[in-house]
């Protein structure tokens, strides 16, 4: 008997935007359609994109394989269609084993249904018993901690609550097969923290788990190999430590800039509009070198074609483990919050500066997030580019050995010598 549970055959997935079906009302219009036939064509040509191209792979029982990429590479597509969620445009995938999805918040619900029969309506989709269902009934109201609210229709859930109760059901029902997709982007960080521990303990029992993620910790801490997506193509399969340390060694700004083209920009990030992600030097010139010693500034430019309320502009900054150093928003400081509740129509300039001696030396990762707290994400891009950071001169630095830790603060010390 084979030991695979996935096997992907040169699998493809075209998609077509921006293309509306026109109509010809009259006699005139279908005499210029017949001369405007061949830009007609050239249009429909332009408007379609291939979101998976011809990808390949295998996944063997009991393997935990992850997949990365930037925004766009194709990674939910792909889970989409290993879900049945929607079908490739080419190619054909074969599973052996029942799967269980994480695609999106609340995937599989049923709004109108309480979160009860959600459960056992997800149960039931899997192939599963009654009996079987209510056998892990219990563990999953618990793990989902929404017991209070088990018999409320989901559609009166918070994003949150739709989050723990879906992955709590994904995780419990034990299909042979689980896929997940960035089940860390939503949910507070003791929830996070619990969602790794039962991935690991889903990973340990056995089953196969394909786990799409941002967060390259979690990545390395959960899976063994990991594909690389660029475009729809797979970039490389290899171990984890080496799939990471190639994603996040490729493929960034060299210039300490970012910019952004219209093509790059959701149409749902409207009415913000992503310009350009900058690292300064202390002499205020874009640079992809800093020192350690010397202030750092990070500019953020964007336009508005609308106010917005409670616009907020932040940056994360990332060592190249992927290990999340600090997260910060221009409204931090509220005399900036309240002078800048509304944003008018105009062109913005959002900078902060990381104070001298702070970072320590190595390579660094910054995203950028535009959003309104709990209304809405405008944009985000989580690994817009890189820079490096020169540790010559920062404190320690007359041992040779390295110094851990993303941080390299000059905190002041004092000696006493306290006579006997």
């Amino acid at each position: 008997m084979s030991d695979i549970a996935i096997r992907a055959q040169n699998i493809s997935k075209k998609y077509h935007i921006g293309m509306l079906h026109s109509h010809n009302d009259t006699l005139r219009d279908v005499i210029v359609s017949a001369f405007d036939r061949e830009e007609h064509k050239r249009k429909a040509l332009q408007a379609q994109i291939w979101a998976i191209k011809d990808l390949s792979f295998e996944v063997r029982q009991g393997e935990v394989l992850g997949v990365i990429g930037r925004n766009g590479a194709g990674k939910s597509t792909l889970l989409k269609i290993l879900s049945r969620v929607t079908e490739p445009t080419k190619g054909v995938v074969d599973i052996y084993g029942r799967v269980g999805s994480l695609l999106e918040v609340g995937t599989g619900f049923h709004p109108e249904l309480t979160g009860r029969e959600n459960i056992y309506l997800n149960g039931a989709i899997l192939g599963m018993k009654r009996r079987e269902i209510a056998s892990k009934y219990n563990d999953i109201v618990e793990f989902s901690e929404v017991g209070q609210f088990i018999d409320t229709p989901v559609k009166r859930y918070s994003s949150g609550m739709y989050l723990r109760l879906a992955f709590a059901v994904a995780a419990h029902l034990e299909p042979e097969i689980l896929v997940v997709d960035e089940v860390l982007a939503v949910g507070d960080a003791e929830f996070q923290h619990k969602c790794l521990g039962k991935m690991s303990d889903v990973a340990q029992q056995g089953r196969t788990v394909l786990f799409v993620s941002h967060n390259m910790s979690a990545i390395l801490r959960l899976t063994q190999e990991t594909i690389v997506l660029d475009k729809g193509s797979m970039l490389m399969r290899g171990p984890s430590t080496r799939a990471v340390d190639f994603y996040l060694s490729s493929g960034f700004s060299q210039l300490g800039e970012r910019t952004w083209v219209s093509e790059e920009i959701p149409a749902d990030a409207d009415p913000f509009v992503p310009i350009a992600l900058r690292v300064k030097n202390a002499q205020g010139k874009v640079s992809d070198s800093l020192r350690s010693t010397e202030p750092i500034t990070i500019e953020v430019e964007y336009s508005l074609n609308k106010s917005i309320t409670g616009l907020r502009v932040g940056i994360y900054l990332l060592s190249t483990r992927g290990e999340l150093v600090f997260t910060s928003f221009d409204t931090d400081d509220s005399v900036l919050f309240e002078k800048h509740a509304t944003r008018a129509v105009g062109h913005y300039l959002s900078q902060c500066k990381i104070a001298a001696d702070l970072l320590n030396e190595g390579r660094f990762i910054v995203g950028m997030n535009a959003s309104s707290f709990r209304v809405k994400r405008y944009f985000q891009d989580e690994q817009a580019l890189t820079f490096t950071v020169d540790a010559a001169g920062a404190p320690g630095m007359q041992w040779p050995e390295p110094r851990l830790g993303p941080l390299r603060p000059r905190l002041l010390w004092q000696i006493e010598h306290i006579k006997q």
